[in-house]
C-alpha cells in the first residue's frame, strides 16, 4: 500500500509530465486500436474474396482478366514524395491481396505522369474488366483515353470499376455507401466489384479548340467558387480556417466577381427503350426472309422531314457556372435524359460568398438555391475572348475556352454497391 501511496504522490508531484503522459499513452492506445479494426476489416475482406477465387470454372471458361490503373500520387498533396507512396500503400495493403484472392488475372498499370493513362489506353489490349485506382482525375484520363479509341464501342461496353485513392473521390459517392474510414471505403469497392453488380453512367463529352475532345463522368465547373478552391492549399498553415481564408483573399481582387459570356443549349432529349437480346431465330425463317428480300422488289425510300434543331440562347452573368450530369443521383427508370446546368447569381454578399464556398468544398456539386437551373442535352458555352481562369472537368484545370458539352446517355457500365443500387431503384419507384 505504501508503494501505491508513493506512486500517486509522485504523479502528483509532477503533474505536468503526468499530463503529457497520459495524453500521449490515450492517443497510442487509440492509434493502435484504430491499427487493429483496419486488421480486422483487411481480413474480413480477403476471406470474403477467397470465396470467389474457390470456385470450380468449367475448363473451357477462361479466367477473367482484370487491368488495373493506378495512380500513386492520387493523394497529393503539400509533399508529392510522401502521398505518392501513400496511395501506392493504400492499394498494395487493401485492394491487391482482395483482387489476387479472387482468382482474377490482374495486370497492374502504374501511371509517372499526369496524361500517361490517355495513352495507355490506346495501346490497352482487350480485357474483361477495367479497374481506376485513383481519384476524380484518374477516372477523367482513363475514360477519355478508353472513348478517344477508334474502337470505342465495342471498349465502352467493358465494365468499369472504381478503388477511391485520391484526395478528391467525387465518383464513389455515386457508387459506394459513405463512410468515413478510408480501409472501409476500399475494402467495400473492391468486393463491390468482384460481386458484378454495375450500373449506366452517362457521359460528358466536351470539345474545346483542341481536336480531340475530353470526357467526364461528374462535370464542369468555371467560376469563383471553382477559383478559389484550388488554392486552398496555399493556406495550409491557417489550419481549419483555410477554406475561409482562401475565399475571403479572393473576394479582395475583384467584387463583384462576374464571369461573363453567352450559352446555348438543346432540351432533353427522350429515353430510347433499351436494346433487349432476342433469340436467333430457325433456319428456316431466315431463309424465307433472305427469299422475300431478294425477289420482293425494293421499296422507295420517301425522305424524312428534317426538323431543325430547337436552339436557345442567353447571356451568363454569374459568380459560378456549372454544368453535372445526373450520375450522382442516379434514376434508372427516368425517361428523358439530360445534364444540368446550374447558373448562380452574381448578387450575393461577401459573408455569404465565404459561407457558400464552405459548403462547395464539401458539395463541388452543390446547386443553392435561388440558382438558375436547366435541363438541355447539348450546349455550347462561349466566354468572352481573353477570359483569364480555368475550367475544372471532373477536378482537373484546363484553359478556359469556348466548349461544346453533349450528353452521352449510358455509355459506360461502372461497378456499384448493391446497397446503393437498391436505393436507386426504390428512389425511381
Amino acid at each position: 500500500m505504501a508503494k501505491v501511496i508513493k506512486v500517486f504522490q509522485t504523479l502528483r508531484n509532477h503533474w505536468k509530465k503526468t499530463t503529457v503522459g497520459v495524453c500521449l499513452l490515450t492517443w497510442g492506445g487509440n492509434w493502435l486500436y484504430g491499427k487493429h479494426c483496419d486488421n480486422l476489416l483487411r481480413r474480413a475482406a480477403c476471406q470474403e474474396a477467397q470465396v470467389f477465387g474457390n470456385q470450380i470454372l468449367p475448363s473451357s471458361m477462361p479466367i477473367k482478366k482484370a487491368t488495373v490503373f493506378l495512380n500513386p500520387a492520387a493523394c497529393k498533396g503539400p509533399l508529392s514524395l510522401a502521398s505518392s507512396s501513400k496511395a501506392r500503400s493504400l492499394f498494395e495493403k487493401n485492394a491487391a491481396p482482395i483482387l489476387h484472392l479472387s482468382g482474377l488475372d490482374v495486370t497492374v498499370v502504374k501511371t509517372d505522369y499526369e496524361g500517361q493513362a490517355k495513352k495507355l489506353l490506346e495501346l490497352m489490349e482487350n480485357t474483361d474488366m477495367i479497374i481506376i485506382a485513383g481519384g476524380d482525375g484518374t477516372v477523367q484520363e482513363v475514360i477519355t483515353g478508353l472513348l478517344r479509341r477508334a474502337d470505342e464501342a465495342a471498349f465502352s461496353k467493358i465494365p468499369i470499376g472504381f478503388i477511391p485513392l485520391g484526395k478528391t473521390s467525387t465518383l464513389s459517392r455515386a457508387l459506394y455507401p459513405e463512410n468515413a474510414n478510408q480501409v472501409q471505403n476500399i475494402t467495400d469497392a473492391t468486393l463491390s466489384i468482384l460481386k458484378g453488380e454495375t450500373v449506366p453512367f452517362d457521359v460528358l463529352q466536351i470539345k474545346g479548340n483542341k481536336d480531340q475532345p475530353v470526357f467526364a463522368v461528374t462535370g464542369l465547373r468555371w467560376g469563383s467558387y471553382r477559383d478559389a478552391g484550388a488554392k486552398v492549399s496555399k493556406y495550409w498553415y491557417l489550419g481549419p480556417l483555410k477554406i475561409q481564408a482562401a475565399h475571403f483573399f479572393n473576394t479582395l481582387k475583384e467584387w463583384p466577381q462576374k464571369h461573363l459570356g453567352s450559352l446555348s443549349y438543346l432540351g432533353p432529349t427522350p429515353r430510347p427503350p433499351e436494346e433487349q437480346k432476342t433469340s436467333r431465330p430457325p433456319l428456316y425463317i431466315r431463309l424465307y426472309k433472305r427469299l422475300a428480300h431478294y425477289w420482293a422488289p425494293a421499296p422507295k425510300e420517301i425522305p424524312k422531314e428534317v426538323t431543325p434543331e430547337a436552339w436557345q440562347e442567353m447571356q451568363l452573368s454569374t459568380i459560378e457556372f456549372s454544368i453535372t450530369t445526373q450520375n450522382r443521383h442516379l434514376d434508372l427508370k427516368r425517361t428523358e435524359d439530360f445534364m444540368n446546368i446550374c447558373i448562380e447569381p452574381d448578387n450575393i454578399s461577401k459573408g455569404d460568398y465565404i459561407k457558400r464556398g464552405s459548403q462547395k468544398m464539401q458539395d463541388p456539386l452543390l446547386c443553392p438555391e435561388g440558382s438558375q437551373c436547366i435541363q438541355a442535352s447539348r450546349c455550347i458555352l462561349q466566354p468572352p475572348e481573353g477570359t483569364e481562369g480555368s475550367l475544372a472537368i471532373d477536378s482537373e484545370e484546363y484553359e478556359t475556352m469556348a466548349v461544346e458539352v453533349k450528353l452521352l446517355p449510358r455509355k459506360l457500365q461502372f461497378f456499384c454497391d448493391s446497397r446503393k443500387k437498391e436505393q436507386m431503384l426504390q428512389r425511381a419507384s
